[in-house]
């Protein structure tokens, strides 16, 4: 079973086009696709097979990568309404951009606390409910179906919050080390 040419990543694995996928089918569908075209089926094939099997199981992986994560499988069905995403334009609402602000302050001064693990997943759970309230929203554009055009917005926010996560893990990983 190989990826035609032009499906579209959701064809791919045979799911419907929607923001919820279910991981659990994606991850056997991805196995699957991946078992059918792998190089080491294609040991004794001609060139032009090789490559193709390389290229087939290269595109899978991209899809599955995709569509595995929130935010980049919300680019890429925005992409698919045909809304592209300017990576350069970073305007967000104020009051979003404050919010940013009080958490990175806190995030710098986790290690003066007297109990800086303890303060970084009070600030872990408090991130990770924004993440789960965008990934609602989400959710929710996408059901709507109507107008994708805020979604922009809702995936810079989710950018933003996904590298303070990164950051939070970072501290956690000096944290250790430190005691």
């Amino acid at each position: 079973m190989q990826p035609a040419q032009g499906q579209n990543y959701f064809e791919i694995f045979d799911i419907p086009l929607s923001f919820e996928v279910d991981q659990e089918t994606l991850s056997l569908r991805y196995r699957d696709q991946q078992r059918a075209v792998h190089p080491d089926r294609f040991a004794n094939a001609s060139d032009q097979q090789k490559r193709l099997s390389v290229q087939h199981a290269a595109l899978i992986n991209e899809a599955y990568q995709t569509l595995k994560s929130p935010l980049s499988r919300a680019r890429y069905m925005l992409e698919l309404g045909g809304i592209t995403l300017d990576d350069n334009d970073t305007s967000m609402a104020p009051s979003f951009l404050m919010e940013q602000m009080e958490l990175r302050e806190s995030l710098a001064e986790v290690r003066g606390k007297d109990d800086p693990f303890t303060e970084l997943n009070r600030l872990r759970d408090r991130i990770e409910r924004t993440e789960r309230e965008l990934v609602q929203s989400l959710q929710q554009l996408f059901a709507d179906g109507s107008e994708l055009e805020p979604g922009k917005d809702l995936i810079r926010r989710m950018q933003f919050i996904q590298r303070l996560l990164g950051e939070v893990d970072e501290l956690e990983e000096e944290l250790v080390h430190d005691a």
